[in-house]
Formats: C-alpha cells, sequence, structure tokens
C-alpha cells in the first residue's frame, strides 16, 4: 500500500523541533568556542613604572606594549594588601585577606575554600597554574600545575606537581614559559576553553639577570628618581623607620657583590666575567655618601630591569604563539603583577606601603573584538576584581560572598554609573621584613587617608597637588572637610567589607 505524506503536518512538526531545540540550546553552557581562553600573566614586583606603555623613562617593554596597543591600559589598579602571597590569595579568592585568611607571608592557603579555578573547572574550563604559587599549600582547583617551591631561584629551579619534584637546569623565567607553552601546545584538552595562570618569578628580589641579559644597561645611566634622597620631612614614623632603602639596606648579594650559590660551573663562570671586573672598579674606587648611593641604585636598577627584559621576551614568545596557533582571538590576556615595587622613590626597594608605587599595579588586557584597541581606563580597579572578571567572561555565576566586581563594563568601554569612588586597602605584616608598621587606608582619585595604628598616627594626602605624596596634610585646618569625609569613607568601607579590629600584639618603633 502506498503511503501519502501530509506535507503540510511534516511541515508543523519540523517547525515544532526546531523550536524546542532552539530552547533546549538555549538553556545548555555555551559552546566551548563561544567562550574565551583565559591567560592570566603575572610577575613578580614589575612596578608600572618600568614599563614603556606606562610611559617608563629607563626601560622598553616592546612585548608587553603590545597588549596596551592591542588592548586596554589600566591606570589606577590597585591592590588591597602589597605583599606577594596575600595579593595572590586575593586574586584566587575574590576576597580580601581577612575573609580569605592569608594576611602575610609564611601564612598556609586554605585549599579547602572557594576559589576561581574551582568555579571554572566546575563551568567546563580546564584549568592550570605554572610558575610562582607561594601559598605554601598545594593547589586546589586545578587540573594541572607545575610549580616553584617557595620563592624559588632565578637559576636551576626544583619544581613541583601533583607527582613530585623535579630539578631542572636553566634560567627560571625561561623555563616557566617553556611549560606554559607546552601546556598550550600539547597539554591542553582542545574541547574545553582553558583558564592558564603563567606566574612569573621575575623581577623579585635578588634580581638575578639571565646569561643572555647580564651586560645590558652597561653602556647607560639610568635616570635617578627625583625622591632618591628623600629626608621623610612631613611624613611619619613609619616612612622614616622602614628599612627598605637603597642607601642602607642592600645585601651583598642583592648588589651582586658576591656570587649566587646555586649555579652550574658555567653560569657561575658568565656571571664572574660580567660583574668581576665592575666590582674590582667599585672596591678601587671606595666610594662615600651620596656617591655610594648613586652606585648602588645603579647596579639595583640595572640588574631589576635585566629581569624585566626576560620577562617581555618570555611573554613575547607566548604572544608569538598564540598568533601562530589561531589561538589569539579567542583568548583574553591578562598582564598584571601582584603589587607595584619602588624603583628608588622615596630611597626605596620593595612594596608593603600603601603610597602609590606599591599601591598600584600594571594591568593590560587584550580581547581583540571585545576592547578597544590602544583604550585607556581611569577607574578604580583592584586585584580584587580579577576573579569576577574571569568568571563574568567565561559565563559562570559571581557568588555573592565574593567582594570585588566584574571589570568586564570597564573593558568593553562604560563604566557603570555606580562603580567604585573609594578603594579600601590593609597591610598586616609587622613585625616583619623591611620593618613597614601596620596601615590601613581609603583612597580615591584626589585623596589617600592612611592610618598607621600600632603607632598611632594618620596621613592624609591630596594625590592632585602633591602626586608623590611627600607632605602629610592630616590635621591641616584646609583639608578639615576631606579628613571628615575620608574618615566617614573609611568607617562605612570597613563595615561593608566585615574588617574586624586587628588586635594582634605588635611592636611599636623605639621599644
Amino acid at each position: 500500500m502506498q503511503r501519502v505524506w501530509n506535507w503540510a503536518a511534516v511541515g508543523s512538526i519540523a517547525s515544532i523541533l526546531a523550536v524546542t531545540i532552539a530552547l533546549v540550546a538555549a538553556s545548555l553552557p555555551a559552546r566551548a568556542d563561544d567562550r574565551p581562553n583565559i591567560l592570566f600573566i603575572m610577575a613578580d614586583d614589575h612596578a608600572f613604572q618600568a614599563l614603556s606603555c606606562y610611559g617608563s623613562k629607563i626601560n622598553k617593554t616592546p612585548n608587553l606594549d603590545r597588549l596596551a596597543r592591542e588592548g586596554m591600559r589600566f591606570d589606577r589598579c590597585c591592590v588591597t594588601n602589597s605583599l606577594c602571597g596575600p595579593c595572590r590569595a586575593v586574586i584566587l579568592t575574590g576576597k580580601y585577606s581577612h575573609l580569605n585568611g592569608f594576611i602575610q607571608n609564611g601564612d598556609r592557603f586554605d585549599g579547602s575554600q572557594q576559589n576561581v579555578a574551582k568555579l571554572l573547572q566546575a563551568a567546563g574550563y580546564q584549568t592550570a597554574i605554572i610558575g610562582k604559587w607561594h601559598l605554601e599549600s598545594d593547589p586546589t582547583g586545578f587540573d594541572h600545575w607545575n610549580i616553584l617551591i617557595g620563592q624559588g631561584p632565578y637559576y636551576n629551579p626544583p619544581m613541583k606537581t601533583a607527582q613530585g619534584r623535579k630539578p631542572h637546569t636553566g634560567y627560571t623565567t625561561d623555563i616557566i614559559t617553556d611549560y606554559a607553552l607546552e601546556f598550550l601546545k600539547s597539554g591542553r584538552d582542545r574541547s574545553k576553553p582553558f583558564f592558564l595562570m603563567y606566574h612569573h618569578k621575575a623581577p623579585h628580589r635578588e634580581w638575578q639577570p639571565s646569561p643572555k641579559h647580564l651586560t645590558l644597561f652597561d653602556d647607560v645611566t639610568i635616570p635617578e628618581p627625583e625622591t632618591l634622597f628623600d629626608d621623610y620631612a612631613g611624613r611619619g614614623t613609619a616612612a622614616r623607620t622602614q628599612t627598605m632603602s637603597v642607601a642602607g639596606d642592600l645585601t651583598p648579594l642583592d648588589l651582586k657583590l658576591t656570587p649566587p650559590k646555586n649555579l652550574t660551573p658555567e653560569q657561575l663562570a658568565a656571571w664572574q666575567k660580567a660583574y668581576g671586573p665592575k666590582n674590582e672598579e667599585f672596591k678601587k674606587a671606595n666610594l662615600q655618601g651620596k656617591e655610594l648611593v648613586r652606585w648602588k641604585y645603579q647596579r639595583y636598577i640595572k640588574d631589576y630591569l635585566r629581569c624585566v627584559a626576560s620577562v617581555d621576551e618570555n611573554v613575547g614568545r607566548v604572544l608569538d604563539y598564540l598568533d601562530e596557533s589561531g589561538l589569539a582571538n579567542s583568548t583574553i590576556v591578562i598582564y598584571t603583577a601582584d603589587q607595584g615595587f619602588y624603583l628608588g622613590e622615596h630611597g626605596w626597594f620593595d612594596k608593603r606601603f600603601m603610597y602609590r608605587e606599591s599601591h598600584g599595579t600594571p594591568l593590560l588586557v587584550r580581547y581583540p573584538g571585545h576592547i578597544k584597541p590602544g583604550s585607556v581606563n581611569d577607574d578604580l580597579a583592584l586585584n580584587l576584581d580579577f576573579a569576577e572578571t574571569f568568571l563574568d567572561f567565561a559565563g559562570a555565576k559571581v557568588p555573592v560572598d565574593m567582594q570585588g566586581r566584574s571589570l568586564r563594563p570597564l573593558l568593553e568601554g562604560s563604566t557603570p554609573p555606580d562603580w567604585r569612588t573609594s578603594a579600601y586597602y590593609q597591610f598586616y605584616e609587622h613585625p616583619g621584613v623591611h620593618n613597614v608598621h601596620r596601615h590601613f587606608g581609603v583612597a580615591t582619585k584626589k585623596f589617600k587617608l592612611m592610618n598607621f595604628y600600632s603607632l598611632k598616627e594618620w596621613e592624609l594626602y591630596d594625590l592632585e597637588k602633591d602626586p608623590r605624596e611627600m607632605k602629610n596634610v592630616y590635621g591641616d585646618p584646609a583639608y578639615a572637610a576631606v579628613q571628615a569625609e575620608l574618615h566617614n569613607e573609611l568607617e562605612r568601607l570597613r563595615a561593608e567589607l566585615k574588617v574586624p579590629e586587628d588586635t594582634r600584639p605588635d611592636k611599636v618603633a623605639g621599644q
């Protein structure tokens, strides 16, 4: 018997099926190729002053400048606690130090808590971290990890994976990049988008350059910062009693008057060839006073910049691979540092303070087709916002207990009307390395109020008139209204962020 088809009915059924399929598809997570890969690159102590895209007068960073040229540069990105470990914990959790439990170096990160890697895993991302970790406990939430042990050396680093430790020979910045590229080329699951945290040790102290860069800058004199010989007049006890001065606190190892201990014979020979003659000249010169400080500054800053050159070069290797592999257009690339750093400003190296150079940090973000090339953002952004930003772009829900906000609207060129106009900061590590006293504070675009609470001293700075923060105007009648307003804002933020009083014993200067 011949079947006769009712084509009108078939057409109706097909329409119903099409609508049903569309509704089901709309309820499912986006396909892997619809969501961006996320490559988060973080250096350690890379000051924004040492990036040419931020106007550096002392070095060039052509590969990192690509990210600024092809994406967005943030000019007011700040940290919540200017110290290596705490910054990393903030980025992972989207929570301030007092809530994620890691307030100072030497603490142990609680890996059982919620973190952005776990949330991205649950959203279907493959997660990996390669390089510096510095949180004591093993990483959790990562499908793949290969990390330095503790701070990690610049040369011949042992590295740790879930399978155990493995020794390496070579320069750490190169080795970390080799592993990052290995993951991108052959270690990832191509059916999933990836979230890769690619973390450099450089340019952290003791600033040991790659063999190929040992003589970079030998033929130039790096310009000195205007405040190299700061006498701290108009500042409080904390600025005067720190132990992070170029003049008095750099060690022979920092200054390369003695070699690192873990070099191979070949590496030691290269080191002696680069530094030996210069060290002999220094000994014969018998420098004193400001001339000695100037020599120390040149030795410090050149080694620091040599380490930055390796970071820039290696980031370039990764960016080139993204281009060659066709991943560039589907990958958000973020570059930042765990915090800012002093490059001789106020006569200092290191970080910790809420003053501009260590409170601020570089942030460059590229996502072709989504972020306007060459754009610059002037809103207050925080490292507290990074986790929320990753989740937003991944199409994953941001937990209500995270304390930052996604930077996505800023990256797409629109500042929400309720975007933050102030930012909270707190530093906890005292007594500790470099003797920076505990303090908390609030910063706006125009002013900064700080409370060095163990010293019972307040500092207030007019950032428009005094961008280098040289004159404390706390108590000045001309700033009475501003002072009162900032006190109120500080109290509001501490309440909103659920910041407890820091009642731990502290050693006050002079005792």
